[in-house]
């Protein structure tokens, strides 16, 4: 098995920093700002062709957050990973020095019975002997290795530091026969340069897209404390992510994977959008822009409704958002055992009159508080993907497209038939089919509807957009003229003569 390290420590030392280091990615948010990493965040690196998954956590011994009263959910995560990781990377700040939360930390990381590195980070400019000789007193042994994540200053030293204890916890534990220890490469580490790191999501090669083990990724979206991260839980049956009755919880997209039915997903959490004008923070502005990658990224969307305060304008922005990014959509009404019969049928009625322009989608009403209809989000799921993914063949365009104009002609244009000749697929999540033919530009929105409607009630697409595309044939001989005869020319002056005789 791989090797699990997690990353631990205080608040804005820097764990972050040091995972987007380490895994030569921009996964985990970053900003001066402390308490910003609430969830797990997994990442993969390698050293020297050795993987390593690396697991982000969020700060521990936050007043922030023991004011807020998220403290013991943010703990909880970050002893889970603990309790998953062969390895601990304790983060402190080096120009801090040593503080109190920092020996409290370091009494229970002791406790875990983990072989524990501690990276000394923010050395930059300073002496670094002196900055990590304040931290011996931690009591954690000699690995101190002292870094400046944000300039990838000592990450080979470091590497280095964690495959060493992992080898040495391997050969002291495990016996040669045993498959559950993790698997440490034996090559020998003589690089301490920080380009020996390398990213195997690059290295990786990724499965074709019939493959089982192609993920489909599922990014559930919404406006503030409808119950996005309760969601997330309620599908991977696990606390997961941190869930609080205050708006605004989830700071970061946290994707996680999930195997159900021999298909495999890969669940993505983000922070809720507000309007524009409720949005004052900085780091807020970052979970915002975070959400929208998360949606261009994904192959399905759930859209979290709160059935309790109904739909809003930001949930109409957030969806025309999703339709312009071409997204799958499944609809998904939260909160809805806590209405009444009659309450319910107002909001029924709502969504009919209000998401009329995505008729496409699927609509479940759940209440992940209870656990109640969530297991028939995966049906939705699939069928959206499936419906967004699947190859169409071009001689069943042309059939549809043939038959569409059977039924129903397309309109006249100062006297001249709209020419529809052929059509093929353009390419696929979502569904884009090409059509050619003459005066397309001039074919109206109407008609543009009724075949969008045919394809879709002929091929059977549900749960996502289709996009239809009009390419009109140009006419070759459109700017060419050709050169008149010596006999034209004289017959051309004849006709000029007559008509200025007629003229006088």
């Amino acid at each position: 098995m791989i090797p699990v390290i997690a990353l631990v420590g205080r608040p804005n030392v820097g764990k972050s920093t040091l995972f987007n280091a380490l895994t030569r990615s921009r996964d985990a948010l970053v900003a001066d700002f402390p308490g910003l990493t609430r969830d797990r965040l997994y990442g993969t690196a390698s050293c020297c062709e050795q993987p390593l998954i690396l697991i982000d956590t969020g700060g521990l011994d936050d007043p922030a957050t023991q004011a807020e009263g998220l403290s013991d959910h943010m703990e909880r995560q970050a002893f889970k990973a603990v309790e998953e990781a062969d390895a601990i990377l304790f983060l402190v700040d080096g120009r801090c020095g040593l503080t109190e939360s920092d020996s409290r930390i370091a009494q229970q990381l002791r406790l875990q019975k983990k072989p524990i590195v501690v990276a000394v980070n923010k050395i930059e400019g300073i002496d670094e002997h002196i900055a990590v000789a304040d931290f011996y007193r931690l009591g954690l042994g000699d690995n101190l290795i002292p870094i400046a994540a944000a300039h990838h200053q000592g990450i080979g030293a470091l590497m280095q530091s964690l495959i060493a204890v992992l080898k040495a916890q391997v050969s002291n534990s495990a016996s040669p026969d045993q498959t559950t220890e993790p698997t440490i490469n034996s090559q020998p580490m003589e690089q301490s340069d920080p380009e020996a790191l390398t990213d195997t999501k690059q290295s990786t090669p990724r499965p074709p897209r019939g493959s089982p083990q192609y993920p489909i990724k599922v990014a559930i979206v919404g406006r503030p404390n409808v119950g996005k991260s309760l969601l997330t839980n309620r599908i991977l049956g696990e606390e997961r992510v941190v869930v609080y009755d205050l708006p605004g919880t989830t700071r970061d997209s946290v994707t996680i994977p999930l195997q159900r039915q021999g298909c495999h997903y890969a669940i993505i959490d983000t922070a809720g959008l507000r309007r524009r004008a409720r949005v004052h923070e900085k780091i807020e502005k970052f979970s915002i822009v975070k959400t929208l990658q998360s949606i261009e990224q994904a192959q399905v969307v759930l859209m979290v409704l709160d059935a309790q305060q109904g739909i809003s304008d930001q949930d109409l922005s957030l969806l025309g958002f999703v339709i312009e990014q071409g997204r799958a959509l499944v609809l998904v009404v939260n909160k809805w055992d806590g209405l009444d019969q009659a309450a319910k049928l107002q909001v029924q009625q709502t969504l009919e009159r209000r998401l009329a322009f995505i008729n496409f989608a699927r609509i479940h009403f759940i209440s992940a508080l209870k656990n109640q209809g969530i297991a028939k989000l995966f049906t939705s799921i699939t069928e959206a993907y499936q419906s967004a993914t699947r190859p169409i063949g071009t001689g069943v365009i042309n059939r549809i497209l043939q038959a569409a104009q059977t039924e129903h002609l397309p309109p006249l244009v100062r006297g001249r038939r709209v020419k529809l000749k052929f059509a093929h697929l353009g390419g696929h999540n979502p569904p884009i089919i090409v059509i050619h033919g003459n005066q397309l530009n001039e074919l109206p929105e109407a008609y543009r509807r009724y075949l969008m409607n045919r394809y879709r009630q002929a091929l059977n697409i549900r749960g996502t957009p289709i996009v239809l595309q009009f390419k009109t044939s140009d006419n070759p001989y459109a700017d060419r003229r050709n050169p008149l005869t010596p006999t034209q020319q004289r017959q051309r002056q004849r006709v000029i003569q007559h008509r200025k005789k007629q003229q006088r």
